[in-house]
């Protein structure tokens, strides 16, 4: 293997309001804000040694559909849905995948996530 270029340090997502999504994040993981340095707001590692997530402010608004978003495997998709909802998201769309159920939601800027309820076993 060739020699990395760098260690892999953040997922960031743009958003006009970072204060706003980072705390929507921070609850929906459940993990908290770390710091707060210029643009950005960022969250902790959900694990020693994993990226963290940053929000960092930019003047546009979102348009269009996310060329990269986040799963979340749920066990309750009814409860995941009223959770995402309670923190000032919404249900895009569900999509129904035999035997997968997956509730597309929308954090309060409108970047997609999805909630994945995989069949039991």
């Amino acid at each position: 293997m060739p020699e990395p270029v760098g260690r892999f340090a953040h997922i960031v997502i743009d958003c006009r309001d970072p204060e706003l999504v980072a705390a929507f994040w921070s609850a929906a993981l459940g993990t908290p804000i770390q710091y707060r340095w210029h643009q950005y707001v960022m969250l902790a590692p959900l694990h020693d040694g994993h990226p963290g997530f940053a929000f960092q402010g930019v003047p546009e608004d979102k348009h269009g559909k996310n060329r990269v978003h986040l799963d979340l495997q749920v066990d309750d998709l009814d409860a995941a849905q009223a959770a995402v909802e309670a923190l000032g998201g919404r249900l895009v769309q569900e999509n129904h995948q035999d035997p997968v159920v997956v509730r597309v939601m929308a954090d309060p800027e409108g970047n997609e996530l999805c909630l994945v309820k995989l069949p039991d076993r």
